[in-house]
This record gives C-alpha cells, structure tokens and sequence, in this order.
C-alpha cells in the first residue's frame, strides 16, 4: 500500500483476532505498530519482530479516558507521531431483548461505543495539530442489518458509522480521514467455537462466497483504508462479507 511505511499505527484489541492480524499487516507494509489490548500482546509483538517490523504494547482499558490517554502518551513517547487509529477493540455478550439485562447492555455499551469515543477523542488533538490523520472503526453486518440476540451489539455497530460519517463530515476539511469496515461472518478463535453443524447449516448457507472470511482479509481492508491509494475516501462503510448482504 502507497503511503504507509514509517507510519504509526495504533491497533486497539491488537493481541488477538482481527486485531492481531491488522497489527501484522501494517508491520508488513512497513508501519510501526502500538498493539493495544486488555490482553497480553506478546505473541503479536515476537510475530511483528519475526518479520523485522517495530512494535510497542499497552494494556488499555478502551472504557477509561485515564487508560486510553497512557495508550496515546505512550505512542507518541514511542514513536513521535500517530498516523493511523484502528478502533478495533469490542465485546459481544448477546441475549435476546426479553432477557437482555441492562448490566449486559451498558457493558457493550461502554466498550464498543464509548470506547471508540474515548480513543478517537485521545488521539485527535495531535491529528489535528498536524492536520493529516485516518480513523478506522469495527462497524459489523450486524449494525447495518441487526442480528437476532445482539440488541446492544448492533446499536453500538450502527452507532459507530453515525460517528465516523460525522467526524468525516466536520474534519474532512482539516486534513483527517474517517471510515468504517463491517465484517460479516470472520473466522476468529469465537465464530471456531461455533459447532460445526450450526455454522452449516445457520450461517454459511447465508454466505454465496460459502466460507467463513479470514481476519486477514479485513487487515488488508483496513490497510487500504488507511493508505494514500484510499485519500479520496472519507466517511464510508467498507462491507466485507463474501456477499452475504446483498
């Protein structure tokens, strides 16, 4: 991709899954990385430097301001600069509106919504000082279309385009890029522990590419999205998801 070696990357929830992999994607165009994750980064960290790429960990709590703030002040001690923020951490605890909690609720809430408020809110400001910037945030098939059990998931899915549309709207002019991607049905170690029989039978059939997408397939995306060849793109949802939505 033209535009991102020497760039530095933020990845929020970078230790596993589709994180995991956009962290490594970009070490492999030639960025340097901050995995950023309540989790343990080290196996992402020893994967990055196995192939010659520069990386840092955080643990963060995307929740806290006070947490996220240590993620920024970090990077820029790291690395002088923050080109890229990936707002990639989120949870799922799914239930059906008739038992959904509203502990359960506020607690996607919290994370998946305010999370990706607090982390854009933290890196803004040097952004906006250097007036060049891109933003990328995990949308889902799920808040475009709803998913049965996932009230709290899906509103805060949907709710991240509203933001990222509005932010491209205020900031566009300030040299800042905003964008979505929306996953379908990705093959993370969560979607593996689906019995075999149910993802036949309840999801793929609902898939004409007839197969999970794999977490580095929505890496590339967002490595597109965050590249030069991508400068004309602001405030768009990237679906990906083998035409499952169409």
């Amino acid at each position: 991709m033209r535009g991102l070696q020497g760039k530095v990357v933020i990845v929020t929830g970078g230790a596993n899954g589709i994180g995991r992999a956009t962290a490594v994607r970009f070490a492999e165009e030639g960025a340097k990385i901050v995995v950023a994750d309540f989790a343990d980064g080290a196996a992402v960290l020893a994967e990055i430097a196995a192939i010659g790429g520069e990386a840092a960990y955080v643990q963060v709590d995307v929740t806290k301001p006070e947490s996220v703030q240590a993620m920024v002040d970090l990077a820029l001690e790291k690395f002088g600069q923050i080109d890229v923020l990936v707002n990639n951490a989120g949870i799922t605890k799914d239930a059906m509106m008739k038992k959904m909690t509203k502990e359960v609720f506020d607690l996607v809430i919290n994370v998946n919504l305010n999370g990706v408020f607090n982390c854009a809110s933290a890196v803004l400001p040097h952004m906006l000082s250097r007036k060049a910037g891109v933003v990328l945030t995990a949308s889902s098939i799920a808040g475009i279309y709803g998913n049965l059990g996932q009230t709290n998931y899906a509103a805060t899915k949907w709710a991240v385009i509203g933001m990222t549309k509005t932010w491209a709207k205020e900031m566009a002019k300030d040299g800042l890029r905003f964008n979505c991607v929306a996953p379908g049905v990705i093959a993370t170690e969560m979607v593996k522990k689906i019995p075999e029989q149910v993802l036949k039978e309840k999801l793929l059939i609902k898939v004409p590419a007839g197969r999970l997408g794999e977490p580095e397939e929505i890496a590339a995306a967002y490595a597109f999205l965050a590249s030069d060849d991508a400068k004309y793109i602001n405030g768009t949802v990237l679906s990906i998801d083998g035409a499952m939505t169409i």
